[in-house]
């Protein structure tokens, strides 16, 4: 049993944007104006309060030049904390890019996979990438660049997926 507190999905959302937030030295009312939300709807936002609204992660992430998917997992990681190591390095948009491309490749021999390569596949990957000083450089950027408009963004006018709270 893991013995870590667990937080709500919304308190891991309010800290991790805050986090992000904080780190770029933005103030509510920068991000609030950039996002075109009035400053208290940011701050409800900010707060956790609501519903999750995807697309607004993902506008904020834009605004603070961070990483949404990063953001995302961070709810499913319980941990504020990754969503912030991800900001610069765009970690979890460069998986979700290379997880298109490899169910693309793959497509449905992906479903005929034995979980236990799997596992030590991601394992050993991710002990090497742990073990490496990993550097973002031009090349890296081009690379996510080129490939992550590919991936499919909520529809900013898709009046079902606001929460302006």
């Amino acid at each position: 049993m893991d013995a870590r507190p667990t937080q709500s999905t919304n308190a891991v959302l309010s800290s991790s944007l805050r986090l992000i937030r904080s780190h770029r030295r933005m103030r509510s009312i920068d991000v609030a104006q950039a996002m075109n939300m009035a400053l208290r709807s940011y701050e409800h936002f900010e707060s956790g309060a609501g519903r999750i609204n995807i697309e607004r992660i993902h506008r904020f992430a834009e605004v603070t030049n961070s990483d949404p998917h990063g953001i995302l997992a961070a709810l499913a990681l319980g941990s504020p904390a990754f969503a912030l190591r991800c900001a610069d390095n765009k970690l979890a948009t460069i998986l979700a890019v290379a997880l298109q491309e490899f169910d693309e490749e793959a497509g449905d021999a992906i479903a005929d996979l034995d979980a236990r390569p799997i596992i030590n596949t991601f394992t050993r990957m991710f002990r090497d990438l742990a073990d490496q000083s990993v550097k973002r450089d031009t090349e890296a950027d081009a690379w996510l660049e080129q490939r992550r408009s590919r991936l499919l963004a909520p529809d900013r006018e898709d009046s079902g997926t606001n929460n302006d709270g």
